[in-house]
């Protein structure tokens, strides 16, 4: 299932627009600010998909019964891109457990990539809810790569995949391997270049949200 924020008018495709500006993207803390508040967004959004109990709750006055998680998910994030996805849906999700990988495209000479997986940081995700967080989804091979990574610490029983703009390419390529997950974009562009890049997109969320990284 696939989730387009942008499908209807709200806030979320004002700060797509925002993150899009390359008269406003320079803005570095405005560009991550921006992301967050999207990731606040899909996190409220996916927690009303997500099993609850009701429980009874003391106040100085009585006792209330409320709706409650049954089980706090865990939130996963590709470095260093998703941070500021990762950290709005954090400032929901704050009872979360939390994992981090660290995927990238290793390019070679003639112009073909492939995607290196170097480091994973996780707890066990036997039976629990993964929320993995991405901001471009371009191509989509490096996260099913990250997903079959992420498979080798438990067997989890619900996935979601938040991004902030994803291309109809990799969304099908994500399709195809993860048929049962629930992808979550604040925008959906139609344009996959030769080199991986999403067109129109916004360029490199890395880069705009921390400093352009050495190509060495």
């Amino acid at each position: 299932m696939i989730t387009n924020l942008s499908e209807k008018h709200s806030l979320v495709s004002n700060w797509i627009a925002e993150l899009r500006d390359v008269s406003i993207q320079t803005d570095r803390m405005r560009f991550r600010k921006n992301i967050e508040r999207i990731g606040e967004v899909i996190a409220y959004e996916i927690s009303k998909t997500l099993p609850w109990e009701e429980r009874e709750v003391t106040t100085p006055l009585g006792i209330a019964k409320e709706k409650m998680l049954t089980q706090q998910p865990v939130l996963a994030t590709i470095l260093r891109a998703g941070m500021p996805l990762h950290n709005g849906m954090l400032h929901y999700f704050d009872k979360a457990d939390n994992a981090f990988i660290a995927a990238y495209r290793k390019h070679h000479r003639d112009g073909s990539f492939e995607i290196s997986l170097e480091y994973l940081s996780c707890p066990s995700l036997e039976n629990r809810t993964l929320i993995l967080c991405d901001p471009m989804l371009a191509t989509g091979a490096s996260l099913v790569k990250t997903i079959e990574y992420l498979r080798r610490e438990g067997t989890f029983n619900s996935l979601h995949i938040a991004c902030v703009i994803a291309c109809t390419e990799g969304l099908e390529f994500l399709k195809r391997h993860e048929p049962t997950a629930h992808i979550w974009c604040g925008a959906i562009d139609e344009e996959l270049t030769a080199k991986g890049y999403i067109v129109p997109g916004l360029g490199d969320a890395g880069d705009l949200a921390y400093g352009e990284k050495s190509q060495s």
